[in-house]
């Protein structure tokens, strides 16, 4: 999600792919800002619905296509230990020490099974990661996932260890960014697609706002078999295939109107982990606090500025500052806990190795 893989030296990072982490951890800080206030509209249901049908999908694509290149190495490994696993320690761990002093939850337990809120995408890409290879290697990978998605949804007895139901239900959308290639997001880029994107999305509100009575808002998340959401055994694969369907297509819509070019906020898609794990303590620090109980945040100008306030905090968490402050937590080198790589110092030997040998040669 938040990690590409180092652009080699001379090589500039492709703007696209930066604005499009942008714009998605706005669309995540937004629709968190929304879960206090959409009880009260049916419209702001809709959007929220129709935002959580694509954001993190999206995400999770991206993510996949930046993992292909994603094996066993060492120092492939150590960069997953280091980026996504440490990360995920500290702030399981702060989350639900935040959730048990300030949001007066004294029963809170600090479990790395249960992953609390915003963290169980850290535990989820890391999974997903370790089986790269797996995907690599068989010839038909996104149907296989999708199946297993769909017998993920029929199985509530997965429990919540380790958010494992969404680690399975959103798994498609990262075996389809592994098997994505660059000219795939050119195009979806391309002008029919931008324009046709346009009703796309103005019917998907449309269906959104009709859907609200109608469907639970929970297959949305991904975290619930069909059963526990009291629906027959039956849905959980259709519903499976019908999502997935939803969410690829409104994530194309998504990709068609990302900028391709640098923007103000290009640099900001470097710093989304940042974004991501740092916005949650806001967003429940003022629901611990009451600040979204006012009526007048319940109308349509209180939404669209409590709407504004989490894009503007969520962007001002991923400049430059932000991450110097919390790079500590969010990548730590720590080569102090892992053994040399000897295949790597190898590899940086060899070119000098032979050159020597090549001297030796023309002296002889």
């Amino acid at each position: 999600m938040f990690h590409a893989a180092p652009s080699p030296p001379g090589k500039q990072r492709d703007a696209f792919f930066d604005n499009a982490k942008y714009l998605a951890i706005v669309l995540v800080a937004m629709g968190h800002s929304w879960e206090p206030l959409k009880g009260d509209s049916r419209v702001l249901e809709g959007l929220y619905q129709v935002v959580y049908a694509f954001h993190m999908p999206a995400f999770i694509i991206i993510s996949g296509f930046f993992s292909r290149s994603f094996d066993m190495r060492p120092d492939r490994l150590r960069r997953l230990l280091t980026g996504v696993v440490v990360p995920y320690v500290l702030f399981e761990t702060a989350y639900s020490l935040f959730n048990r002093y300030a949001g007066g939850s004294p029963d809170q337990e600090i479990s790395l099974l249960d992953p609390w809120y915003l963290t169980w995408f850290l535990i989820a890409l890391f999974v997903w990661r370790l089986t790269t290879p797996v995907w690599k290697l068989i010839r038909y990978p996104l149907p296989v996932a999708l199946v297993v998605a769909a017998l993920a949804s029929v199985t509530p007895e997965i429990g919540d260890d380790l958010d494992l139901q969404r680690v399975l239900q959103f798994l498609p959308f990262f075996v389809l960014g592994l098997s994505m290639r660059a000219e795939h997001f050119q195009w979806v880029r391309r002008r029919s697609v931008r324009i046709a994107s346009v009703p796309v999305f103005a019917a998907a509100v449309a269906v959104g706002w009709w859907t609200v009575p109608r469907l639970n808002t929970g297959w949305f998340y991904h975290r619930d078999a069909a059963q526990e959401l009291g629906a027959p055994w039956w849905t959980g694969p259709v519903m499976t295939l019908a999502l997935f369907g939803c969410s690829l297509l409104l994530t194309a819509c998504f990709f068609a109107w990302v900028p391709g070019r640098r923007r103000w906020f290009t640099a900001l898609g470097a710093g989304t982990l940042y974004g991501y794990l740092l916005h949650g303590f806001l967003i429940k620090g003022a629901g611990y606090l009451g600040l979204f109980d006012p009526g007048w945040l319940h109308t349509p100008l209180g939404e669209v500025l409590v709407t504004v306030l989490a894009a503007a905090a969520v962007t001002l968490l991923c400049t430059a500052p932000v991450r110097r402050a919390f790079r500590f937590a969010m990548e730590p080198t720590m080569a102090w806990a892992f053994r040399p790589d000897a295949a790597q110092e190898a590899r940086a030997r060899r070119p000098v190795a032979e050159q020597r040998g090549d001297r030796e040669k023309v002296s002889v």
